[in-house]
């Protein structure tokens, strides 16, 4: 396998939304380029051992699959604000002015073209760098600009991410493709993040969503990429406060310890925190995580541990800490003899430092996908993602730990190394 997804010159990475999370990512690129460590990338830092536990000779991941450079990258971004990255970045106050000084060549280069925006599906932000016409001229202007980007900048691969806005709750499924393309030729309203994907799909490139939205949830969408043999992921880039919890609950879960109820609140004034102030888009972000415990917890196996768990999650909008975000969990656990015990965990947070060595694997990752002939759902990213997607028939695996271990094997498909297995006796005879 190895040999035959070798990487073939540049790769485009288009990106829906330059808000905190992509003009912290694409300064991150810039400092990498320049020598910075890429902390908390698995893809530039991480390790793996290809042989026996007893030979430790941990090799880099990028060593053994081949991955797209980062100085053969190029982007092309969409955005309902005219502002050049550079300014995105100032405005956005992840990063400090000291350091976005550093990157300014770099960021102002970077112009994002008109967004296709639809203001009831985000009813709290007012853009005014945005498209006109129809679902079908959005699908074609899209399509144009992403093949003029192609052919200017001699790119020969191409992945989509959407690092936009929280769109509202939609739940409406086109389950064939036809029903699809009727939606789109007569202009019914669909998301925006829809007409993005469609338009990237139709040209058989890998789409990641990450946001809740409903973006390539329906049939139809896996039915188009299926076509035309292009990998989809999502959803929601898992970062902060669910982070935590992937962590946490397969804990208390593999020592059996009952959970009664978690209540988690989130504060965060970035733009996210302000369009997730509407009710009908918070909603979208509260299914996502709220299904992680569902699933970790399964109160069908263990109902004398977990069943009437009570699981609250709230975000509230606090604009005075931009992009730091704060998470409160309490939770109330059961031990010996019915005995309670709470656990109290306060995690300051900074959301986009956080999402960005996200984004970057990401990206890496559907290219190797791509070039490695997958298509479809990339359930082997789930560890990335707060709700990730599956075949329809299974529920998703949320524990952190059993995600890694699937990302892990995947990667060692690639390299053409055996999966990891702990099984038979050969480290216990001396």
């Amino acid at each position: 396998m190895k040999e035959k997804i070798k990487p073939t010159g540049k790769l485009g990475v288009l990106i829906v939304g330059l808000g905190a999370c992509s003009t912290t990512f694409l300064a991150g690129i810039n400092a990498i380029r320049k020598g910075s460590p890429a902390i908390g990338s698995l893809t530039q830092m991480g390790k793996l051992r290809p042989n026996r536990r007893d030979s430790n000779d941990f090799q880099e991941i990028r060593e053994l699959v081949p991955l797209a450079d980062l100085n053969e990258m190029e982007f092309l971004c969409w955005d309902v604000f005219s502002d050049d990255a550079y300014t995105a970045a100032l405005k956005a106050k992840v990063l400090t002015p000291q350091d976005l000084e550093f990157h300014k060549l770099f960021l102002e280069d970077i112009k994002p073209k008109k967004a296709v925006f639809k203001q009831k599906f985000v009813k709290n932000l007012r853009g005014n760098h945005t498209k006109g016409g129809t679902a079908l001229e959005c699908t074609l202007a899209l399509i144009t600009e992403i093949e003029q980007f192609q052919k200017e900048k001699n790119i020969d691969n191409l992945v989509m991410i959407w690092c936009a806005s929280t769109e509202a709750f939609w739940t409406v499924q086109h389950h064939n493709l036809d029903a699809l393309h009727e939606s789109i030729r007569k202009n019914e309203d669909i998301p925006p993040s829809q007409i993005y994907a469609y338009a990237a799909l139709q040209l058989g490139i890998p789409v990641i969503n990450g946001a809740p939205n409903a973006m390539i949830d329906s049939p139809a969408f896996l039915d188009l990429a299926l076509a035309n043999q292009a990998p989809i992921a999502g959803k929601d880039f898992k970062t902060g406060q669910t982070l935590v919890k992937t962590i946490m609950a397969p804990g208390l879960r593999s020592r059996l310890l009952g959970v009664k109820g978690w209540f988690s609140t989130n504060i965060l004034g970035n733009r996210d925190g302000k369009v997730l102030d509407d009710p009908n888009s918070f909603k979208t972000k509260e299914v996502s995580k709220l299904s992680v415990l569902e699933q970790i917890l399964d109160e069908k196996v263990y109902p004398e541990l977990y069943e009437n768990l009570y699981h609250k999650v709230r975000i509230n909008y606090y604009p005075p800490h931009g992009d730091n975000k704060e998470g409160w969990d309490n939770i109330d656990i059961v031990g010996w003899m019915g005995y309670g015990m709470q656990i109290k965990i306060n995690f300051l947070c900074k959301d986009s430092i956080l999402a960005a060595p996200i984004i970057l694997d990401l990206i890496l990752f559907m290219d190797l996908a791509k070039r490695a002939g997958l298509s479809g759902i990339q359930e082997w990213l789930s560890f990335y993602f707060k709700s990730p997607q599956t075949r329809r028939d299974l529920e998703p695996i949320h524990s952190l730990f059993a995600q890694e271990m699937k990302l892990y094997n995947t990667i060692r498909y690639f390299a053409d190394i055996e999966p990891i297995h702990y099984t038979g006796n050969e480290y216990y005879n001396f």
